[in-house]
């Protein structure tokens, strides 16, 4: 009798245990919101201790409230930094993992903006609170040539509608612009919505629509600041745009590319294969995330040089 093949073991991705961990926070991707934000709560409750060499401060830029991380080695380069969570919940603390990487491998000074929430403040008042901290910070120093904007989730599209609002008041552009797996069509029109259903472990659609309807309280959601794949975006800075292959929120991103693109702007795109939404949050447990906060930081050097 011949030998038994030997089945070989099966690869261990580090994906895969961020999916379980997730599963375990989450419950699945279509936890409740209330469920949704306790978890948020107690996520930015139990951030770790800083990083030497970096400091946290509250300050108020514009009226509003922002987290302002600065590493000892900071350069003139500024980050104006908008948190995910579908304009219902999050805070800068829940964007640590994100933002405290920014500050030391750029090196940048971050101001994470504490913007005001749904459904007590719905749109236009996230809008208007990142408009008014960037405003607020070139009026006070800040260079726009050596000034970013980045965001993740709803935060990467509020990102891009900071930047259209900004325009449209007259206010100078910055130098770029980072959507990490944006948000971008409020009214959830994307193909990746229904293909990828069950592959994100975040979110699904109709959990993005309850929070849509929560932020737009019956406001259209063709609202170019509301999702800003639909407006002019001539004009805007170069934008580096990262989502992974396996979000529903995927094709919002490729959309936003194209309609930067027919309004000649810059647009670089990166699909990243096998990641989820948000997956640079991870950089303790995911290579994939140290990549990408390494891809932004070449990007933000070279267009704020």
């Amino acid at each position: 009798m011949p030998p038994p093949t030997e089945i070989p073991a099966r690869t261990v991705r580090p994906i895969d245990g961020v999916r379980r961990m997730l599963a375990d926070l989450l419950g699945g991707p279509d936890a409740s919101i209330a469920h949704r934000r306790a978890q948020a709560a107690a996520f930015a409750a139990s951030q770790p201790p800083l990083p030497a060499g970096l400091t946290v401060t509250l300050e108020t830029r514009g009226g509003v409230p922002v987290e302002r991380l600065e590493p000892q080695a900071a350069t003139a380069l500024t980050l104006l930094h908008l948190h995910g969570g579908g304009y219902v919940m999050g805070d800068p603390a829940g964007s640590r993992g994100l933002t405290t990487r920014l500050a030391l491998t750029t090196p940048a000074t971050v101001f994470s903006v504490d913007y005001r929430l749904a459904p007590r403040h719905p749109f236009p008042a996230a809008v208007q609170d990142a408009v008014a901290v960037y405003a607020d910070l070139i009026t006070h120093g800040a260079d726009p040539a050596r000034t970013a904007l980045i965001g993740e989730s709803a935060g990467g599209g509020l990102a891009v509608a900071t930047l259209v609002a900004a325009r449209d008041q007259g206010l100078p552009m910055p130098a770029a612009c980072v959507a990490l797996s944006p948000w971008t069509d409020l009214a959830c029109e994307g193909s990746s919505h229904t293909t990828l259903h069950g592959r994100d472990p975040l979110l699904t659609r109709d959990v993005l629509l309850e929070m849509a309807a929560l932020y737009l309280c019956g406001h259209s959601p063709a609202d170019p600041l509301a999702s800003p794949a639909t407006a002019d975006l001539t004009g805007l800075p170069p934008l580096l745009i990262q989502a992974g292959s396996e979000e529903v929120l995927r094709d919002d991103a490729v959309r936003l590319a194209e309609a930067a693109r027919a309004c000649g702007v810059a647009a670089d795109l990166r699909i990243w294969p096998e990641m989820i939404h948000v997956w640079q949050m991870f950089g303790d447990l995911l290579p994939d995330a140290e990549a990408a906060i390494a891809e932004i930081r070449s990007f933000l050097l070279s267009t704020t040089a």
